[in-house]
């Protein structure tokens, strides 16, 4: 048990540290451009993504030793959650002004596309060790 913890905690800690390294790089690149830092939701949008991941990378660890088989299919939930969240949390206010601008997509995509990367990563490496 406490190396499923561990490996747990290994990939929530590394993906904080990668969400925490592209969030500085991300408000640096804003400032470059002269656009508002903490605008568009970023903030939240890191923060929910991070959960996420965590949450379906964990998840997923532990049934990958009951139900092996079904892994893919329970991704694939979570990735539909994930979707369902943004449609919740983030579209309704990047669509009051009746445009999706391009630092309203980048706020959700680039953690959306890094911890999708991720959590993609570390799940084929954990199903490739289990065989």
């Amino acid at each position: 048990m406490k190396l499923t913890i561990n490996l747990a905690l290994d990939f929530s800690i590394k993906l904080f540290l990668t969400l925490l390294v592209v969030f500085a790089i991300h408000l640096t690149i804003l400032n470059t451009l002269n656009l508002p830092l903490f605008n568009n939701k970023i903030i939240l949008a890191y923060v929910v993504n991070f959960l996420m991941a965590s949450g379906i990378f964990t998840f997923l660890y532990f049934l990958n030793k009951k139900q092996g088989s079904y892994i893919g299919f329970i991704y694939l939930g979570g990735s539909f959650l994930k979707f369902i969240l943004f449609f919740l949390l983030f579209y309704p206010s990047y669509r009051e002004d009746g445009i999706i601008t391009k630092p309203e997509l980048f706020s959700f995509l680039i953690p959306y596309f890094l911890c999708l990367i991720m959590e993609t990563y570390s799940l084929a490496k954990l199903m490739n060790n289990n065989k």
